[in-house]
């Protein structure tokens, strides 16, 4: 399994931002550019909310093949896609297939991982789905500039179809359908306050991914291209480090010191400071999303109650989702009017406010339904 996500997430980076920039080359000009990743987004939370269904109908190997094929395939389709609908048509079918297999995934760790070594489990899928984080989204720029696009595509799809050479150890196991829905899954608390804890970082980690770029002085792409890289390589170790605590300790304990990182993390950058402090920024705020994912996620399994894996794997790669969209479009407002400083220690801010809340909540943030 782990073999097969891992190829399906360089499929899925290697063109995250390739797409948008051959958009452009199609004559589809900037708005096209982000109509791209808009239609992948938009069939990528649809799907999430149905694939707890999709797999109870057809079982979890043959709903990850089908997330394979459908991320996979339609690349093969791009080279001849001389228009934006074409290239957005394409973008809409591979983002069923990415949601598939999100949330296939950390489910499927909490079904094969022994209990006792669940935290270690998602530690790892950590680093399967960091690395091509860390390393493809870099390369599939540095390929479509040297290499031309061709080559990106024909990546993207054999890297994805490859992995159904790893389906054998999938298992064939049909769930039930799920007692509760995603509506009810989030309406309880013990589901809820984590992940809407994790959906903070999520939002700082949105605006520090679109807007950084633009933040670093004129000339500095190579510096920002670097603090990203640092914060993904952060973020993945994070999420290592925490799936062998929680193990060992309650990983409900880990979400407001995630937070917390990350909310100061975010507020470095609204100091003045050099690259330096940049550096220190990202070093800080990926360690703490890092662990927020690893630890928010096994709070949720360990508290599912009446929930299957699939739907709170579902729930919280809605999160993921929602945090990610909600921290680069709210950021862009905000700075449009307080600028970029004020922005990032507004964004710190709020981080705060939702944990202290779920911390009146609740008697405490970790506390549990």
């Amino acid at each position: 399994m782990f073999a097969a996500t891992f190829g399906a997430l360089t499929s899925f980076y290697v063109l995250l931002s390739v797409l948008p920039r051959y958009a452009v080359t199609v004559g589809a000009g900037t708005v096209g550019a982000g109509v791209t990743t808009g239609a992948l987004m938009l069939t990528t939370t649809v799907t999430e909310l149905a694939t707890p269904w999709l797999v109870s109908r057809l079982g979890q190997r043959t709903t990850f093949a089908a997330g394979l094929v459908l991320l996979g395939l339609p690349a093969l389709a791009l080279p001849a896609a001389s228009s934006l609908g074409a290239i957005a048509a394409v973008c809409l079918v591979r983002g069923v297939g990415f949601a598939i297999l999100v949330v296939m995934g950390s489910a499927l760790v909490a079904v094969l991982a022994p209990p006792e070594r669940l935290g270690e489990g998602l530690g790892l899928y950590g680093v399967v789905a960091g690395v091509p984080w860390v390393a493809a989204l870099p390369l599939g720029l540095w390929l479509g500039a040297h290499a031309g696009y061709t080559v990106v595509f024909l990546i993207g799809a054999v890297s994805a179809l490859a992995g159904l050479a790893a389906l054998p150890g999938v298992p064939r196991g049909r769930p039930t359908p799920p007692a509760v829905g995603v509506l009810g899954t989030l309406r309880m608390p013990a589901q809820r306050r984590p992940a809407v804890v994790f959906m903070t970082t999520a939002i700082a980690a949105g605006a520090l991914m679109t807007f950084l770029p633009l933040v670093l002085p004129d000339g500095s792409g190579n510096g920002a291209a670097v603090a990203l890289l640092v914060f993904a390589a952060a973020s993945t170790l994070g999420r290592w480090w925490t799936g062998r605590h929680t193990d060992r300790h309650p990983s409900r304990e880990l979400l407001a010191p995630a937070v917390l990182a990350t909310a100061v993390g975010t507020a470095m950058l609204a100091l003045p400071g050099g690259f330096g402090v940049v550096i220190g920024a990202m070093v800080v705020a990926g360690a703490g999303f890092g662990i927020a994912q690893n630890a928010s996620l096994t709070t949720m399994f360990a508290r599912a109650g009446g929930a299957s894996h699939d739907m709170v794997s579902a729930v919280w790669n809605l999160a993921y989702d929602t945090g990610l969209g909600a921290g680069g479009f709210g950021f862009g407002l905000v700075a449009a009017r307080a600028g970029y400083p004020a922005s990032f220690a507004i964004t710190a801010g709020v981080m705060l406010a939702a944990v202290a809340f779920a911390w009146v909540r609740s008697g405490q943030v970790t506390g549990s339904a």
